[in-house]
C-alpha cells in the first residue's frame, strides 16, 4: 500500500469512528428527551447528521444502539486504577475507601443515573440493555472488588467470604440513597458526603470483618497510645 493511500485508509477510520461516536452522543440525547420507544432511527440519524444506512452499518437495530450508549458510560464503574495494595489495615482502609468513594460518585451521576432508569425502563422489552449496564459496569466493579478482598483475606487482613463481604460493602456504602436517586427524590451527594459515607462504611465493614490477630493489634496499638 502506498503512504497515499495508506493516509487516505486511515483518515477513512477515523471517519467511521467519528460517525458512531455522533450517533451515540445523538441517541442518548434523544434517549434522555423522549423515552426509548418514542425515539425514532430518523430521529437519531437526523441529529448525528448521518443517514440510515451509516446507523444501520455501525448497528443492527435500535436495541444495540442503546446497549452501546449504555456500555460506554457503565464503564465509568469500575474500579479506579490506582488503589493501593492492601499490605496492612491502613492501605486496605485506604483502598476501600478509595473504590467506595468512586463508586458512589461516578453511579450518582445524573447520566449514569439516568441510564440505569433506561435500562429498568426496557428490561422486558430489551432484556440484553440491562444484561450490559450489568456485565459491563455493576458486575465488573464488583468482580474487582472482591479481587480485593480476597487479597486482603490471604494477606489476613480480612476473615469471611469476599463476595459475602463485598455485597455488604455496597449496603453499607449506598443505604437507601440509590432508590432515593432514581425516584429523583434526592439530590446528588456532595463530595464531603461522598468521602463520609465511603469513610463510614470501610470502618463498618472493616469492624465486622477484620481477623482477631489485626483487631487484638488495633487494641493494642490504641492501649499504647
Amino acid at each position: 500500500m502506498s503512504v497515499k493511500q495508506d493516509v487516505k485508509s486511515r483518515a477513512g477510520e477515523v471517519g467511521e469512528v467519528e460517525v458512531r461516536q455522533r450517533i451515540l452522543e445523538a441517541a442518548f440525547s434523544a434517549f434522555m428527551e423522549q423515552g426509548f420507544a418514542g425515539t425514532s432511527t430518523l430521529e437519531i440519524a437526523t441529529r448525528a447528521k448521518a443517514s440510515k444506512r451509516d446507523l444501520y452499518a455501525h448497528f443492527g437495530s435500535k436495541q444495540q444502539i442503546l446497549a452501546a450508549c449504555i456500555a460506554e458510560r457503565a464503564k465509568r464503574l469500575r474500579k479506579p486504577g490506582d488503589l493501593p495494595e492492601p499490605h496492612d489495615r491502613q492501605t486496605l482502609a485506604l483502598a476501600l475507601a478509595a473504590f467506595g468513594s468512586n463508586l458512589l460518585r461516578e453511579i450518582s451521576d445524573p447520566t449514569v443515573i439516568a441510564v440505569f432508569r433506561l435500562a429498568i425502563a426496557e428490561a422486558i422489552r430489551a432484556p440484553d440493555v440491562a444484561e450490559v449496564l450489568n456485565n459491563v459496569g455493576i458486575a465488573a466493579s464488583r468482580t474487582a472488588l472482591r479481587e480485593l478482598m480476597t487479597r486482603a483475606r490471604a494477606a489476613g487482613l480480612l476473615k469471611g467470604e469476599p463476595a459475602e463481604m463485598v455485597e455488604h460493602l455496597a449496603g453499607l456504602l449506598w443505604g437507601t440513597q440509590m432508590m432515593r436517586l432514581l425516584l429523583g427524590v434526592s439530590d446528588r451527594p456532595s463530595p464531603r458526603e461522598i468521602a463520609r459515607r465511603a469513610e463510614a462504611a470501610t470502618a463498618a465493614l472493616l469492624q465486622l470483618y477484620s481477623s482477631p490477630a489485626v483487631a487484638d493489634k488495633d487494641l493494642d496499638q490504641r492501649l499504647r497510645g
